[in-house]
């Protein structure tokens, strides 16, 4: 599992080291970390390679600079680019190596009076187009919002596929992942200590290529973030014994599909059958249903009128339920929706059934009726503009979902996510839009902690927020899963694994892991059709032990 922390729990990590250590030790073992990884880039040839450093003032251009002079000390040409004040040990000892100094600027900057003369731009431009290797040090992990302009010009210059970044590419904030203007892209990313937030979300995971862990002997406290890996989810999948049945392996409830969306249960259908439960109960209306029994004739189907919860919770008994592929939000999804929070096993909510359980969260979960169907407890809310907060307020929901004794897990994308917000806790969309691109994980947590329950935000990084903060970030996938009906794949995927015992933390970010590998092995352009015949080979392929 890979794990990630914040910067100031990175800074608090070095302190002690920096005070205990020789000067400069804790730079020497980054360096020499980062030197190995620009060897093995060029092949272990390196003499007669040209190398180009992006030197800044801080210690990670200071990083830089060094593996820049040693590289030279073996033969490489080295030429170090900078747009301000250097690392001072680590230019002597590159000058003393036989590396040159340049100073840039941005293109439309002129040197003010009494400053050395800087490097045409076009001749940067050459240095960076004909460079073996690029070692990207103009900021580190304390930089934040956009680039200065020679800075900025760097990155743009810099070739991706022979760069690396030292620590984290610059313009990439090390915390949030967020890039504001340009940034550098690398080929691969040598970071120290600890893996950082910003490399692993959002914008910033796209710059950051191969990403390569250097270890310094920090001492860290509990992760903020973490990432699964082929290990975690091949130990998290669950197998059955010698004595189980289709039953104590786990049953779902899964509700879905309508007259006028009959597809998508099908496809959570087919994630469904491949997440590890022994038996699959699908509640669907008619056109629905009928359309799952011809697909999947192993799925026990029940037939209900459109909000018929006595119908749906008279399916049989389940160990979770899932809702929402399908369904067309409204009035009879909300009764639904009330029906299924008054029940007392895990309940995924995707799609359709998100829009009613935000109404539900706002207005109070009629839960009701000892069955979960009928009025029964309702909290009391201000709408958005009354009582003078303009936020909704409706403590007592969140304390019904925890009453429930089991988790509820939501599934939404981005649009859904902020329709969400802004339904059950009345945030405005636009701030939510933004506060999703500047920090995406405090967003989700934030709802999180306001909503009581779990989210499965997806994204390019899914991720996986609980109540109380805990955190996962999903690696795997490609861009060819933002296609319809691949939701509703990872909708039956996830649901099947909460049925067979996981808790909501795991069966969401065990089921994105496995969603995105299918993805990756799926056929270009793929459809959501292709990726459940593809989950027993993307578990396969976790390890030789993963297949039970």
């Amino acid at each position: 599992m890979r794990a990630a922390h914040t910067v100031a729990d990175v800074r608090d990590a070095e302190a002690p080291l920096l005070a205990s250590l020789p000067p400069g030790a804790l730079m020497q073992r980054a360096v020499h970390g980062l030197l190995s990884h620009a060897v093995a880039f060029l092949d272990r040839r390196v003499y007669g390679r040209r190398v180009v450093v992006l030197a800044g003032g801080g210690d990670n251009g200071g990083d830089a600079l060094w593996a820049g002079a040693k590289l030279a000390a073996r033969g490489a040409r080295v030429d170090a680019l900078a747009p301000g004040t250097t690392h001072p040990e680590g230019t002597a000892v590159l000058l003393a190596a036989g590396g040159r100094l340049h100073r840039v600027v941005a293109p439309d900057s002129t040197p003010g009076s009494g400053e050395p003369a800087a490097l045409a731009d076009d001749r940067v431009a050459a240095l960076l187009a004909r460079a073996d290797l690029v070692l990207d040090g103009l900021l580190g992990i304390g930089g934040r919002g956009g680039l200065r302009a020679a800075h900025a010009r760097l990155a743009e210059l810099a070739p991706a596929a022979r760069t690396i970044a030292v620590d984290v590419p610059s313009g990439v904030d090390a915390d949030t992942g967020s890039v504001v203007g340009p940034a550098v892209r690398a080929a691969r990313t040598v970071t120290f200590g600890t893996y950082k937030r910003g490399l692993l979300l959002g914008a910033g995971a796209t710059h950051v290529g191969q990403l390569a862990l250097v270890e310094i002997g920090l001492d860290l406290p509990e992760p903020d973030l973490t990432a699964l890996d082929d290990d975690d989810v091949a130990d998290l999948l669950p197998v059955p014994g010698p004595t189980d049945s289709k039953y104590t392996r786990g049953v779902l409830g899964l509700v879905g599909g309508s007259d006028r969306y009959p597809g998508a249960v099908v496809l959570a259908t087919g994630g469904a059958l491949r997440g590890g439960a022994g038996y699959l109960r699908v509640v669907a209306e008619a056109r629905a249903a009928e359309h799952v029994r011809r697909a999947h004739p192993e799925a026990v189907v029940t037939v209900i009128e459109p909000g018929d919860a006595t119908a749906m919770l008279a399916a049989g008994r389940v160990q979770a339920w899932a809702l929402g592929p399908g369904i067309v939000p409204g009035a009879e999804a909300r009764r639904l929706v009330d029906a299924l929070v008054g029940t007392d096993v895990p309940l995924l909510l995707d799609a359709g059934g998100l829009d009613p359980f935000a109404d539900a969260f706002a207005a109070g979960f009629r839960t009701g009726g000892g069955a979960g169907v009928g009025v029964g407890f309702t909290a009391g809310f201000s709408r958005p503009g009354v009582g003078g907060s303009g936020r909704v307020e409706a403590p007592a929901n969140r304390e019904t979902l925890a009453r429930r004794g089991a988790p509820v897990l939501l599934t939404p994308h981005e649009g859904e996510f902020t329709r969400l917000t802004a339904t059950a806790l009345g945030w405005d969309p636009r701030e939510t839009g933004r506060a999703l691109a500047a920090d995406r994980l405090a967003t989700v947590r934030r709802a999180t902690g306001e909503l009581g329950v779990t989210v499965l935000l997806k994204g390019a990084r899914t991720l996986v927020v609980e109540p109380g903060g805990a955190a996962r970030v999903n690696t795997t996938g490609t861009p060819w899963l933002g296609s319809a009906g691949t939701g509703d794949v990872l909708t039956g995927l996830a649901g099947s694994l909460l049925a067979a015992g996981l808790g909501a933390l795991d069966a969401a970010s065990v089921a994105a892991y496995l969603h995105g590998r299918a993805g990756e092995l799926a056929p270009r352009p793929l459809g959501a059709a292709d990726l459940p015949g593809l989950l027993p080979a993307a578990r396969a392929g976790l390890s030789p032990d993963s297949l039970g």
